[in-house]
């Protein structure tokens, strides 16, 4: 009899353990991360929200396995407290990883990046606002189109002035939004916010060139035309200098500066989609410096947001007698001081190979 009973006991008892073994093996699993993809899942957690609903919304994410081995997980750790806020999860995060972000508030960081690149014009920059923000081009356009706004940035910033007002200009911030990569705190940043950040940097750039600009014969306005041009025309301080000096005689001499990239922007035309067409080219355009009427004048604005780099190299142009440059398919560039001696490089890159071809 006695032997019988502890035939039972130790059955039962074996019974238990291997309950206890199941149910261990099976929490562990239920702990594991629901799956194995790197797509992440955003979920906002309310103020207010009670433990289990907020187990119950977790679940539904599938941010989690089970909700009962969550609840037990909670219950055995003795978590009081998830905090609210809106949180990215992984297809990775297990259920410690996510519960330490719940208790934690390691919630999302929603700050935006936009990197705003050198020689790109304002139709660029405001693609990457309506790509990066939730607002669109037009609300962009629309502020540029705000006269009382861009009067308000002549008041603020000493670098602006009613050139940018001129009725010609296609876009009055174009040239002067400092191209950088800037942080904001979230998608809604305002427009203004974007512009006014852009410009403080145009302005801490600037200002360590203020004497030497003031000093000069030229304006803000024609410096920073000038370099939007240079920008686009070269690809080194050396040759950008160069470059600069060549606009600088063409103005002295009262000849037109001939640029493409000018022209390229009077019709907005993206360069490198197509070649410019003869009747473009010959048309008449305040920006198009290949156009009649043109001879010793600058465009009317920039026609592109300038680098640091192009900027150095307009106040500090090499000094010499250039009035012609051309570049081969490589990107190196050869000046020369007259007609003959330009044509004559052409003629030499063309029997070398090295003309560049559309």
């Amino acid at each position: 009899m006695e032997k019988k009973i502890y035939i039972i006991i130790a059955s039962v008892f074996s019974a238990i353990v291997l309950i206890a073994l199941l149910f261990l093996g099976w929490y562990k699993i239920e702990q594991k991360a629901p799956n194995l993809n790197n797509s992440d899942t955003i979920i906002e957690i309310k103020s207010g929200e009670s433990t289990v609903e907020i187990v119950k919304e977790l679940k539904s994410k599938k941010i989690i396995r089970s909700e009962f081995a969550t609840k037990i997980f909670i219950k055995l750790h003795e978590i009081n407290s998830l905090k609210a806020g809106k949180y990215s999860f992984s297809g990775k995060d297990d259920l410690t990883q996510v519960l330490e972000k719940l208790i934690n508030g390691n919630v999302m960081d929603e700050t935006i990046k936009i990197t705003f690149k050198e020689g790109k014009n304002m139709r660029s920059v405001v693609s990457e606002i309506a790509d990066k923000t939730s607002h669109s081009a037009n609300d962009v356009y629309k502020v540029l189109e705000n006269e009382a706004y861009i009067s308000s940035l002549i008041d603020k910033y000493w670098f602006l002035n009613e050139s940018i007002k001129n009725k010609n200009i296609y876009y009055p911030l174009e040239g002067y939004l400092y191209p950088d990569t800037y942080i904001f705190e979230n998608k809604n940043v305002k427009i203004e916010t974007i512009f006014e950040a852009m410009l403080d940097q145009m302005s801490k750039v600037l200002s360590k060139y203020k004497t030497q600009i003031e000093t000069s014969k030229y304006s803000v306005h024609d410096i920073l035309t000038i370099a939007s041009i240079v920008e686009l025309e070269g690809n080194n301080s050396s040759n950008r200098a160069n470059i600069a000096q060549v606009i600088y005689n063409r103005l002295s001499s009262n000849m037109s500066l001939g640029s493409d990239v000018t022209t390229y922007y009077a019709f907005k035309i993206d360069m490198g989609t197509r070649n410019l067409y003869t009747k473009e080219i010959n048309t008449a355009n305040p920006y198009n410096t290949r156009g009649p009427d043109m001879a010793g004048k600058l465009p009317v604005g920039p026609i592109d947001n300038p680098s640091e780099d192009s900027i150095q190299a307009v106040l500090n142009p090499t000094q010499g007698k250039y009035l012609y440059f051309v570049a081969d398919k490589n990107g190196e560039i050869y000046f020369t001081e007259n007609y003959e001696e330009h044509q004559n490089t052409i003629n030499t890159l063309k029997r070398k190979g090295l003309w560049y071809e559309y």
